[in-house]
């Protein structure tokens, strides 16, 4: 058995590796973030002044991008700390209050798109209806149960991570995800079974729900008119390209931080980097180039402003079904 250690600050072993280049991935890394904030602030904003994108489909888009700001930020201010030191360590408390952060934001991407695929499968398979089903109280719960759920479900596993004994004070990664649970000399059963039920409740539950709402959309589109289908092939091809993107992000953080395999650690290091790099910048770009309506007011902001007084923008005529908020 190893022996438990008396653990102060914990040390990421990975920057040996990549010292003589930290540098340069400084400056990589900071443009990277910013371009994170500015893109998926950038849609946050067109969807919050245009009244015509105050519907529940939009509103569930900005829960995202703001899910990929906040994690951004709850990873990138410290690796670019890091980058710039001469040694990398942190506390266990604030590895933990990391971890929580990181995951509570992580584990709510599957059920907002749950969430997004039945706002498609009302506003498609139910037109009738959709005003009355989707009401502002209907998005509310949404939203509070996709970060209430894995809130508890994370601060279970903190807590308990909290209360367990170190044989360890090497976190091998580069900031603190299920790699602090390398740091026990045993996990204890509380999170082993909270692991299991976080990800049925917040990666395969939602997916198959997913599935399920989007094989109906489809089904559906394809015994209507031409126009249902290409509603349906606008505005549900984003969600899954994001759907894609979070799935890939699930599984690259299981199997980085779960799976000991044998890669050099300067591999290691490429591969966890992915996670924070491209799913935060995929979004905002699927958003804002797939979206018809946020694409078209992107456009408008990205053009002259003297067109703007020249063109003043016509007024839109909404369909009776659709819903402002």
């Amino acid at each position: 058995m190893d022996k438990e250690l008396n653990v102060t600050f914990l040390t990421l072993d990975w920057y040996t590796e990549i010292n003589n280049y930290r540098y340069i991935l400084f400056f990589i890394m900071f443009t990277l973030y910013i371009l994170i904030i500015c893109t998926n602030s950038t849609i946050v904003y067109l969807i919050f002044t245009h009244k015509n994108l105050h519907e529940p489909m939009y509103i569930f888009i900005v829960a995202l991008l703001l899910n990929s700001v906040l994690y951004s930020t709850t990873v990138y201010p410290k690796l670019l700390i890091d980058f710039l030191s001469e040694k990398q360590v942190t506390t266990y408390s604030a590895c933990l209050f990391q971890f929580f952060i990181f995951y509570t934001l992580g584990g709510s991407e599957l059920p907002l798109l749950a969430a997004m695929a039945y706002d498609r499968y009302v506003a498609i398979c139910k037109p009738l209806e959709y005003q009355t089903i989707m009401t502002k109280t209907t998005v509310s719960i949404f939203l509070v149960v996709a970060w209430l759920v894995p809130a508890c479900h994370v601060a279970v596993q903190a807590i308990a991570s909290a209360e367990a004994k170190l044989c360890d004070s090497n976190i091998k990664g580069i900031f603190c995800n299920n790699a602090v649970y390398t740091l026990q000399c045993q996990r204890s059963r509380l999170i082993t079974i909270f692991g299991v039920v976080g990800l049925l409740d917040l990666a395969i539950l939602p997916m198959l729900f997913i599935v399920f709402t989007y094989t109906i959309i489809f089904i559906v589109s394809y015994q209507s008119c031409k126009e249902i289908r290409k509603k349906a092939a606008e505005t549900c091809l984003p969600h899954l390209l994001v759907l894609i993107s979070a799935s890939v992000f699930f599984v690259y953080d299981i199997s980085i931080a779960r799976v000991e395999l044998g890669f050099p650690k300067t591999v290691r290091v490429i591969m966890t980097l992915q996670i924070v790099l491209y799913h935060p910048l995929f979004n905002p770009f699927v958003y804002g180039l797939k979206m018809k309506e946020i694409s078209k007011h992107l456009k408008k902001l990205l053009c002259s402003p003297k067109d703007g007084f020249l063109h003043p923008p016509i007024p839109e005529i909404r369909s009776p079904g659709s819903t402002i908020y």
